[in-house]
């Protein structure tokens, strides 16, 4: 029988590592999805930000490099931080009315939503097969949604699509500026930016937690971290297109967990449409990893998922343990 040391030293101790993450954002996002059905997202979002900042202050306490906290790419910088803040809302509020697994479907078409983008702000030039996987993959969510039928779409399905948008477009944003900003302009901006807004509009939403409540929040906080913090030692031992995949075992916890504690099923256009998704998103990793395919490989530079801006990205605070790798 092999020994602990033996797994992690073998060729599947990344891709573990990644499903061992994915595993505990999902327990996240099971938090998320509870707190959701009596506190507004804004709460949420505000009190996860506020409960994760001293681990963010923790790491960025490593960083080694001189300067100031003042972006030198004010702009972008600024359009990242706001589709951060708009994704973390959008995101938690989805998580709150729609069953899990029809959230992570719409939340899968992130990659190809990064692919699109990648165009117009990488310079990208994606090819006729890439191409044909984003139009499949974007069918694929049409399936989910099934625009017309049923109840039709309602604001949980809009933000899940709005979330998906958002979070593409700052981690898109972060592959054109991460080499020319300082990790911690990365990594603290959109926490800030979050604990201010939703500050701002806290005291029109706020309900009282009880103290079980707010314990449920500080397990999110320590649950991300961790999650993150898997992520970085899963790339560290694994190609990028080994890891990236695993993200998508997420709507297998979705699954379990929403039967489990929702009573949640699993219609067949979710499952039918999640299929379609994951695989053009698997389709588009593999694209990327091969030479002369993609100059910027966006979708594998994504090294988390969606970018909330309530904890610290997974890329970033892999920089923040190594600085001379590339900041993607």
């Amino acid at each position: 029988m092999a020994s602990m040391k033996d797994i992690t030293q073998s060729s599947l101790a990344g891709p573990l590592l990644a499903l061992a993450a994915f595993a505990l954002f999902s327990a996240h996002d099971v938090i998320v999805k509870f707190l959701g059905e009596s506190y507004s997202p804004v709460q949420i979002v505000f009190f996860s930000v506020l409960l994760g900042l001293p681990w963010a202050m923790l790491m960025l306490m490593r960083d080694p490099t001189d300067g100031n906290l003042l972006p030198r790419r004010p702009g972008w910088t600024a359009l990242r931080t706001g589709a951060a803040a708009i994704t973390a809302l959008s995101v938690f509020y989805a998580f709150s009315v729609l069953p899990m697994a029809q959230t992570y479907a719409i939340l899968f078409a992130t990659p190809l939503l990064i692919t699109i983008l990648s165009v117009p702000i990488l310079g990208e030039r994606v090819g006729p097969r890439r191409a044909a996987a984003v139009v499949v993959g974007l069918v694929g969510v049409l399936i989910v949604l099934r625009p017309g039928e049923g109840d039709g779409l309602g604001l949980g399905h809009l933000a899940a699509l709005i979330g998906a948008a958002c979070s593409s477009l700052a981690s898109i944003i972060v592959r054109k500026i991460g080499q020319e900003e300082r990790n911690v302009v990365l990594l603290l901006y959109p926490m800030m930016a979050n604990l201010v807004l939703m500050g701002l509009a806290l005291p029109f939403v706020y309900q009282p937690m009880p103290l079980a409540h707010f314990g449920g929040l500080a397990l999110m906080a320590a649950l991300a971290i961790v999650a993150s913090m898997f992520v970085i030692a899963a790339y560290k031992r694994s190609a990028a297109y080994k890891i990236a995949p695993m993200q998508y075992s997420q709507i297998i916890w979705a699954v379990i967990f929403g039967a489990l504690f929702f009573g949640e099923g699993v219609d067949l256009f979710t499952i039918l449409g999640a299929v379609v998704i994951i695989a053009s998103g698997i389709y588009i990793v593999m694209r990327e990893e091969k030479a002369n395919v993609s100059e910027n490989r966006p979708v594998l530079a994504t090294r988390t998922r969606n970018e909330t801006g309530t904890y610290p990205r997974a890329s970033q605070l892999g920089r923040l343990d190594d600085p001379d790798q590339d900041k993607s």
